[in-house]
């Protein structure tokens, strides 16, 4: 089906052709002839599934029909969990409405609170925020809420996650009572139907991806690994198989920085965004990706949270999330578009309970592949079985020996000349 019949206005079809688009996809499908009714809703659609559009063109040409020349008041808030995501809805909604007499503004954390205000003088119709940034300048007046007309929390299990739900709770008591609600998640868990429950009125409930058919353009692929020799195999993986643009996805932060050096002294030119990096240094290593600068880029969940690239072909999970269903927003990031792509999973043996977690999810056993010298090795003794002790050894990158091998977390003992006496 093509967007011509959707309803959708010739200036927003221009845009849509603008940017290569042709047909719709089923959550488009789906929920864009829900949004013109003005029902509220709840949908389950997975990153990468086009979901962004099919809640930002109905809202585009609504509040465009209506539009006054020079008047802008605000009429459509879209909150999301992070400045990322932030960036590329707001990103979506400048490119699909650009044919539009509309004015939209991104707030996010991180960035200069006076040069927002500054963006908000004149009036604004559409805000796509973080929602702390967004009671911000609530509360110094900059944002005047009384006509808006619709609500959407994008990826509201993420912001449920995060502990956004009481800085959300303070903004919906700030809003008309009536508009259009609309409430996108990825996985629609209790917690997400309970806030539903509190904010939606009779909402139309659309289901077009399920938590396992999402990733049927992804193939998945399970590495037994032993956990202290993850960074080699990554590296390995990377080099020898000659991956030109690779997300790579850990829980930590502190990880994050590790395996960010250790992939640099591999000879992998390899960039880092976490929560403890500057939105400055965020935005340029998202960008150096982007244009090839670096070939691998490694991320936090949180961090990675609106990352749009089309055609990133391998994603690689470190190790497996907190959230299970966070693998789903993972794995997500590549096989978009209508492409295939790859997901990598480096499991170590005590991760093995979580790994069947995330299987359980998927509804099916992920493929495992064997690399010699990396797979954890198991003794048996008398009833059962017992892993053997993981081993460390020096490493090698991806190109040959690394340009350090010193390790991160154990200093080296400095030699001294009664070293030479040892036999």
């Amino acid at each position: 089906m093509s967007f011509t019949h959707l309803g959708l206005s010739p200036k927003i079809i221009k845009a849509l052709q603008d940017k290569g688009y042709a047909s719709v996809t089923p959550i488009q499908k789906a929920l864009i002839p829900i949004m013109f009714s003005g029902k509220d809703i709840i949908a389950g659609a997975q990153t990468g599934t086009g979901k962004t559009a099919g809640f930002v063109l109905p809202i585009l040409q609504e509040i465009a029909k209506s539009f006054q020349e020079g008047k802008h008041h605000l009429k459509a808030v879209i909150l999301v969990p992070t400045r990322e995501l932030a960036q590329q809805v707001h990103t979506s909604v400048e490119a699909y409405g650009k044919y539009l007499p509309l004015k939209s503004v991104v707030l996010y954390g991180g960035a200069n609170m006076t040069s927002q205000a500054n963006r908000l003088k004149g009036g604004v119709d559409i805000i796509v925020a973080t929602s702390g940034r967004f009671l911000e300048h609530m509360g110094k007046k900059n944002i005047t809420v009384d006509a808006v007309r619709y609500l959407v929390l994008d990826e509201a299990d993420t912001i449920l996650d995060m502990g956004f739900l009481h800085e959300v709770t303070k903004i919906l008591a700030h809003l008309p009572s009536k508009r259009q609600n609309v409430l996108i998640s990825a996985t629609l868990s209790g917690s997400v139907k309970r806030l539903a429950e509190k904010i939606l009125h009779k909402p139309k409930l659309i289901e077009v991806d399920s938590m396992g058919s999402s990733a049927t353009m992804v193939k998945q692929l399970v590495f037994p690994v032993i956990k202290e020799l993850k960074n080699e195999l990554l590296s390995y993986i990377i080099g020898s198989r000659n991956y030109s643009q690779v997300l790579v996805f850990v829980r930590k932060k502190e990880v994050a920085d590790e395996v960010f050096r250790e992939l640099n002294l591999s000879g992998l030119k390899t960039a880092v965004i976490h929560g403890g990096k500057s939105s400055g240094v965020r935005t340029r290593a998202l960008s150096d990706f982007k244009e090839g600068r670096v070939r691998v880029l490694v991320a936090t969940d949180i961090a990675a949270r609106g990352l749009d690239i089309p055609t990133l072909p391998v994603v690689i999970n470190y190790d497996i999330p907190h959230v299970t269903g966070d693998y789903i927003h993972r794995i997500g990031r590549t096989g978009r578009a209508g492409k295939s792509g790859l997901a990598i999973t480096l499991v170590s043996p005590k991760e093995e309970v979580a790994l069947k977690e995330v299987e359980r999810l998927m509804g099916k056993a992920i493929e495992r592949e064997f690399i010699e010298g990396y797979v954890p090795k198991v003794e048996k003794v008398g009833r059962g079985a017992r892993k053997v002790a993981d081993k460390k050894r020096k490493t090698d990158g991806a190109f040959g020996k690394k340009k350090s091998s010193s390790s991160p977390t154990k200093k080296k003992r400095k030699t001294t000349k009664r070293d030479g006496y040892r036999y």
